[in-house]
């Protein structure tokens, strides 16, 4: 089989691979959609000698094609739709037993499409415990999607406890905040969007946003003001990684509210005592998500009537996966799948 493997300084190659055999408690899965993910981006900018050569791609979702011994039919059997939760740690200590492999402090955490093989090819291998039923109301696209991006902001969300109650302004409208801006229109709450591109805060519109902020026109902080009557914003989620972002994110929760940190990198400094000590602020971060949480993600998007697959707005084969990265790293348009 053939598969993408990031090579360094913004070039990748298509290389083959054996196909890939299931060992005891493994599952091959026959890839129908594999997502595209903004935290790829840090793996395809690395220099060339930092790369792994692996196989890329963590937001995998196909179907169940060989089985390996000791997988109970329960767990999965031949024709099973699969997403993948892309993380394996030691499977035996409390994290893992309860559905977060990432959270393992017992062994080095294998991360399917960053340090082991992923799912931008024909097959993956995994681990049968890793796997999550896809239902048959979701395409392989949405699958994909909720596997990292969507699942991660539905997660954000839920330790976030949004209700309709609430305001949330969400910074960033890539393809993680898109999916908040979903999610939470869908939890009943009112969103402020916040981005700096004028074609993702239209989008955030055709989401469900109810306000538009561009903080590279307006103080988004002020602006976040002026919206909620002197009171900030309830809850502020920040997705976009970018320094000034969680610091306008922080600066603009309310006394008594709640900042999450979603985007992966980057550092921030803020005096504690007015922004957070003097406010009696919820400081918190959320990593993804559990398998638990995986599926009552797809099952959320069922019941609520999402429309998940709204998020591409490109679909690729692997053969054009150079074409597909030199887009996604101009991280000016939406989010992109190859579908298998």
């Amino acid at each position: 089989m053939q598969g993408v493997v990031f090579t360094g300084d913004r070039t990748l190659d298509l290389a083959s691979f054996p196909d890939p055999t299931p060992g005891p408690g493994e599952v091959v899965l026959e890839m129908k959609a594999s997502g595209m993910c903004g935290s790829d981006l840090h793996q395809y900018r690395r220099p060339k000698d930092q790369v792994s050569g692996t196989i890329a791609g963590h937001e995998p979702c196909g179907v169940v094609v060989a089985v390996g011994p000791g997988v109970a039919a329960a767990e999965a059997k031949v024709g099973d739709r699969m997403m993948v939760h892309h993380y394996q740690g030691c499977t035996q200590c409390n994290h893992c037993r309860s559905g977060w492999q990432q959270l393992c402090q017992e062994v080095p955490v294998k991360v399917y499409g960053s340090n082991a093989h992923g799912g931008h090819a024909r097959y993956l291998k995994v681990p049968a415990n890793t796997m999550v039923p896809l239902p048959e109301a979701l395409s392989f696209a949405a699958g994909a999607a909720i596997s990292c991006g969507s699942g991660t902001a539905y997660g954000a969300l839920r330790r976030m406890n949004v209700s309709g109650r609430d305001t949330i302004a969400i910074f960033g409208q890539g393809p993680v905040g898109l999916a908040g801006t979903q999610f939470a229109k869908a939890m009943g709450a009112r969103v402020i969007a916040l981005d700096v591109n004028p074609q993702r805060l239209a989008r955030a519109k055709e989401f469900g946003a109810d306000d538009l902020v561009d903080p590279g026109s307006t103080d988004p902080v002020a602006a976040i003001k002026e919206l909620t009557h002197g009171k900030y914003a309830d809850l502020t989620l920040d997705t976009s990684s970018h320094r000034d972002a969680r610091l306008a994110a922080i600066r603009s929760t309310r006394v008594w509210g709640t900042m999450c940190f979603v985007g992966e990198g980057g550092e921030v400094t803020i005096d504690v005592s007015p922004h957070l000590l003097r406010r009696q602020m919820n400081l918190i971060a959320s990593w993804t998500f559990s398998t638990i949480i995986q599926a009552e993600c797809a099952q959320f998007c069922i019941d609520r009537k999402i429309d998940v697959d709204k998020l591409f707005t490109h679909q690729w084969t692997l053969g054009q996966a150079d074409e597909a990265y030199r887009l996604f790293d101009r991280q000016a348009d939406g989010k992109g799948v190859f579908l298998i």
